[in-house]
């Protein structure tokens, strides 16, 4: 069976699709941001997808809906995965092939 690296250890400075459901898992508190889901299967991360996908309903999807509180919490959590992520070498443009 196949398990996910964990957060720490993803490609591109954990700047993924998969990164950024376990990023909002922290942001509404559904994993403590000490937990990059390392060792978890597929089905785990359907399960996580699925609960943060209904966390973000009455927020419309749209950080800037989030209360004061989660917004905060959701900058200073992605600020720092954006500064740790450019600090490995990720570049955010794409390239000619992207």
């Amino acid at each position: 069976m196949q398990t996910y690296t964990g957060i720490e250890n993803e490609a591109n400075g954990g700047m993924t699709a998969i990164a950024r459901t376990i990023r909002d898992a922290w942001v509404f508190g559904i994993l403590p941001e000490s937990d990059g889901f390392a060792g978890r299967s597929a089905g785990d991360f359907q399960n996580l997808f699925e609960k943060v996908h209904q966390a973000w309903e009455p927020y419309g999807h749209l950080p800037s809906r989030l209360p004061p509180e989660l917004a905060q919490r959701h900058g200073r959590i992605y600020a720092a995965a954006i500064e740790a992520a450019r600090a490995k070498g990720w570049d955010p443009e794409l390239g000619e092939d992207d």
